[in-house]
Protein backbone atom coordinates (compact mmCIF):
# COMPACT_ATOMS: atom_id res chain seq x y z
CA UNK A 1 0.00 0.00 0.00
CA UNK A 2 1.15 3.57 -1.32
CA UNK A 3 0.90 5.69 1.76
CA UNK A 4 -0.08 9.44 0.34
CA UNK A 5 0.36 12.98 2.11
CA UNK A 6 -1.78 15.81 0.11
CA UNK A 7 -0.54 19.34 0.64
CA UNK A 8 -2.97 21.38 -0.90
CA UNK A 9 -4.45 24.30 0.58
CA UNK A 10 -7.63 24.49 -1.36
CA UNK A 11 -10.00 21.79 1.02
CA UNK A 12 -12.49 20.96 -2.64
CA UNK A 13 -8.97 20.41 -4.29
CA UNK A 14 -7.55 17.70 -1.89
CA UNK A 15 -11.22 16.04 -1.63
CA UNK A 16 -11.38 16.13 -5.46
CA UNK A 17 -8.19 14.14 -5.20
CA UNK A 18 -9.33 11.74 -2.31
CA UNK A 19 -12.12 10.59 -4.29
CA UNK A 20 -10.03 9.97 -7.28
CA UNK A 21 -8.01 7.70 -5.56
CA UNK A 22 -10.48 6.15 -3.73
CA UNK A 23 -10.70 3.31 -6.53
CA UNK A 24 -7.37 2.64 -6.14
CA UNK A 25 -6.35 -0.89 -4.46
CA UNK A 26 -2.90 0.22 -3.30
CA UNK A 27 -2.93 4.01 -2.43
CA UNK A 28 -4.28 5.42 0.46
CA UNK A 29 -4.46 9.11 1.31
CA UNK A 30 -3.18 8.79 5.25
CA UNK A 31 -2.35 12.36 5.65
CA UNK A 32 -3.48 16.08 3.78
CA UNK A 33 -2.26 19.27 4.78
CA UNK A 34 -3.44 22.64 3.83
CA UNK A 35 0.17 24.64 3.56
CA UNK A 36 4.02 23.50 3.25
CA UNK A 37 4.44 24.18 7.32
CA UNK A 38 1.91 21.43 7.88
CA UNK A 39 3.42 19.15 5.39
CA UNK A 40 6.68 19.21 6.80
CA UNK A 41 5.56 18.34 10.11
CA UNK A 42 3.44 15.37 8.68
CA UNK A 43 6.25 13.82 6.45
CA UNK A 44 8.89 14.21 9.67
CA UNK A 45 6.41 12.39 11.56
CA UNK A 46 6.93 9.63 9.16
CA UNK A 47 4.76 7.01 7.39
CA UNK A 48 4.48 8.31 4.45
CA UNK A 49 5.64 6.69 1.18
CA UNK A 50 5.00 9.89 -1.27
CA UNK A 51 4.05 13.30 -1.13
CA UNK A 52 1.65 15.00 -3.75
CA UNK A 53 2.63 19.04 -3.65
CA UNK A 54 0.54 21.72 -4.68
CA UNK A 55 3.39 24.83 -5.88
CA UNK A 56 1.26 27.69 -5.67
CA UNK A 57 0.38 27.97 -1.27
CA UNK A 58 0.41 31.06 0.80
CA UNK A 59 3.31 31.99 2.97
CA UNK A 60 5.59 29.02 2.40
CA UNK A 61 5.08 27.67 -1.36
CA UNK A 62 5.50 24.21 -3.29
CA UNK A 63 8.63 25.11 -4.35
CA UNK A 64 10.25 26.32 -0.84
CA UNK A 65 8.54 23.15 0.86
CA UNK A 66 9.78 20.89 -2.21
CA UNK A 67 13.94 22.31 -1.31
CA UNK A 68 13.07 21.57 2.78
CA UNK A 69 12.11 17.96 2.14
CA UNK A 70 14.84 17.64 -0.59
CA UNK A 71 17.03 18.63 1.86
CA UNK A 72 15.69 17.06 5.38
CA UNK A 73 13.85 13.97 4.09
CA UNK A 74 15.97 13.04 0.47
CA UNK A 75 14.61 9.84 0.19
CA UNK A 76 11.08 10.67 0.22
CA UNK A 77 9.30 11.15 -3.43
CA UNK A 78 7.67 14.42 -3.76
CA UNK A 79 5.12 14.95 -6.82
CA UNK A 80 4.52 18.61 -8.02
CA UNK A 81 0.78 19.52 -8.94
CA UNK A 82 -0.11 23.19 -10.30
CA UNK A 83 -2.03 24.74 -12.53
CA UNK A 84 0.87 26.54 -13.87
CA UNK A 85 2.60 25.45 -17.10
CA UNK A 86 4.86 22.50 -17.93
CA UNK A 87 7.35 24.33 -20.19
CA UNK A 88 7.88 27.47 -16.96
CA UNK A 89 7.48 24.99 -13.67
CA UNK A 90 8.34 21.55 -14.35
CA UNK A 91 11.62 21.58 -15.72
CA UNK A 92 12.56 23.72 -12.50
CA UNK A 93 10.73 21.17 -9.99
CA UNK A 94 12.85 18.37 -11.50
CA UNK A 95 15.96 20.05 -11.27
CA UNK A 96 14.56 20.41 -7.29
CA UNK A 97 14.66 17.64 -7.37
CA UNK A 98 10.91 16.44 -7.52
CA UNK A 99 10.03 13.28 -8.44
CA UNK A 100 7.41 14.53 -11.59
CA UNK A 101 5.37 16.90 -12.30
CA UNK A 102 1.50 17.19 -12.97
CA UNK A 103 -0.63 19.89 -14.39
CA UNK A 104 -4.25 19.54 -12.29
CA UNK A 105 -5.72 18.80 -15.58
CA UNK A 106 -4.12 15.61 -15.84
CA UNK A 107 -6.52 12.67 -16.36
CA UNK A 108 -6.80 10.44 -13.27
CA UNK A 109 -4.44 7.73 -15.26
CA UNK A 110 -1.32 9.97 -15.32
CA UNK A 111 -2.39 10.59 -11.44
CA UNK A 112 -2.04 6.97 -10.80
CA UNK A 113 0.93 6.25 -13.09
CA UNK A 114 3.26 9.49 -11.51
CA UNK A 115 2.07 8.11 -7.73
CA UNK A 116 3.23 4.50 -8.42
CA UNK A 117 6.37 5.73 -10.08
CA UNK A 118 7.28 7.60 -7.45
CA UNK A 119 6.27 5.19 -4.89
CA UNK A 120 9.02 2.57 -6.77
CA UNK A 121 12.21 5.55 -6.98
CA UNK A 122 11.41 6.42 -10.31
CA UNK A 123 10.46 9.79 -11.83
CA UNK A 124 7.47 10.41 -14.31
CA UNK A 125 8.32 12.78 -16.64
CA UNK A 126 5.74 13.33 -19.69
CA UNK A 127 7.29 13.59 -23.37
CA UNK A 128 6.67 17.30 -23.13
CA UNK A 129 8.57 18.16 -20.00
CA UNK A 130 11.60 15.65 -21.12
CA UNK A 131 11.57 17.88 -24.56
CA UNK A 132 11.59 20.84 -22.27
CA UNK A 133 13.95 19.39 -19.74
CA UNK A 134 16.34 18.48 -22.24
CA UNK A 135 16.25 21.82 -24.02
CA UNK A 136 16.71 23.50 -21.18
CA UNK A 137 19.94 21.42 -20.16
CA UNK A 138 21.41 21.68 -23.43
CA UNK A 139 20.28 25.33 -24.37
CA UNK A 140 23.30 28.28 -24.79
CA UNK A 141 22.96 31.46 -22.56
CA UNK A 142 22.21 33.56 -25.13
CA UNK A 143 18.82 31.40 -26.34
CA UNK A 144 17.75 31.42 -22.57
CA UNK A 145 15.25 33.24 -21.29
CA UNK A 146 16.13 36.24 -18.47
CA UNK A 147 13.84 34.63 -15.91
CA UNK A 148 15.97 31.30 -16.37
CA UNK A 149 18.56 33.08 -14.75
CA UNK A 150 17.08 33.72 -11.18
CA UNK A 151 17.83 32.14 -8.35
CA UNK A 152 14.90 30.15 -6.59
CA UNK A 153 14.41 32.59 -3.91
CA UNK A 154 14.74 35.54 -6.70
CA UNK A 155 11.96 33.55 -8.52
CA UNK A 156 9.90 32.82 -5.77
CA UNK A 157 10.18 37.04 -5.29
CA UNK A 158 9.20 37.64 -8.70
CA UNK A 159 6.37 35.60 -8.56
CA UNK A 160 4.88 37.00 -5.51
CA UNK A 161 5.30 40.79 -7.19
CA UNK A 162 3.49 39.61 -9.97
CA UNK A 163 0.27 38.32 -7.22
CA UNK A 164 0.11 42.18 -6.40
CA UNK A 165 2.56 41.78 -3.29
CA UNK A 166 4.54 44.69 -1.86
CA UNK A 167 8.28 44.49 -0.40
CA UNK A 168 6.86 44.35 3.11
CA UNK A 169 4.20 41.73 2.81
CA UNK A 170 6.49 39.59 1.42
CA UNK A 171 9.53 39.98 3.54
CA UNK A 172 6.85 38.88 6.13
CA UNK A 173 5.73 35.87 3.94
CA UNK A 174 9.19 34.54 3.78
CA UNK A 175 10.22 35.35 6.90
CA UNK A 176 12.73 37.99 5.36
CA UNK A 177 13.68 41.22 5.76
CA UNK A 178 12.35 43.97 3.70
CA UNK A 179 15.98 45.04 2.81
CA UNK A 180 16.45 41.33 1.84
CA UNK A 181 13.47 41.42 -0.23
CA UNK A 182 14.62 44.81 -2.28
CA UNK A 183 17.56 43.21 -2.98
CA UNK A 184 16.51 40.20 -4.61
CA UNK A 185 13.50 42.89 -6.48
CA UNK A 186 16.45 44.34 -8.02
CA UNK A 187 18.85 41.55 -9.35
CA UNK A 188 14.85 40.47 -10.85
CA UNK A 189 14.85 44.04 -12.56
CA UNK A 190 18.30 43.53 -13.71
CA UNK A 191 18.32 40.24 -15.01
CA UNK A 192 14.67 40.40 -16.55
CA UNK A 193 14.89 44.71 -17.60
CA UNK A 194 11.59 45.79 -16.14
CA UNK A 195 12.16 49.07 -14.14
CA UNK A 196 9.45 48.60 -11.41
CA UNK A 197 6.62 46.20 -9.84
CA UNK A 198 4.49 46.93 -12.71
CA UNK A 199 6.68 45.73 -15.23
CA UNK A 200 7.59 42.70 -13.42
CA UNK A 201 4.32 42.01 -13.13
CA UNK A 202 4.06 42.16 -17.27
CA UNK A 203 6.71 40.23 -17.40
CA UNK A 204 5.09 37.44 -15.39
CA UNK A 205 2.46 37.33 -17.00
CA UNK A 206 3.58 37.35 -20.47
CA UNK A 207 5.96 34.61 -19.38
CA UNK A 208 3.11 32.53 -17.75
CA UNK A 209 4.44 32.78 -14.65
CA UNK A 210 2.16 34.63 -13.04
CA UNK A 211 0.32 33.17 -9.82
CA UNK A 212 -3.34 30.84 -10.97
Amino acid sequence: MIRLLICDDHLVVRQGLKQILADAPDIEVTAEASSGCEAMRLARAGGIDVVLLDIAMPNRDGLETLKQLRSELPRLPVLMLSTYPDKQYAVRCLKLGASGYLNKSADTDQLLEAIRKAAHGGVFVTTTQAEALAAALSAPAADRQPHEFLSDREYQVLRLIAAGQSVTQIAAQLALSPNTVSTYRARICEKTGARNDVEIALYAVRQGLHQV
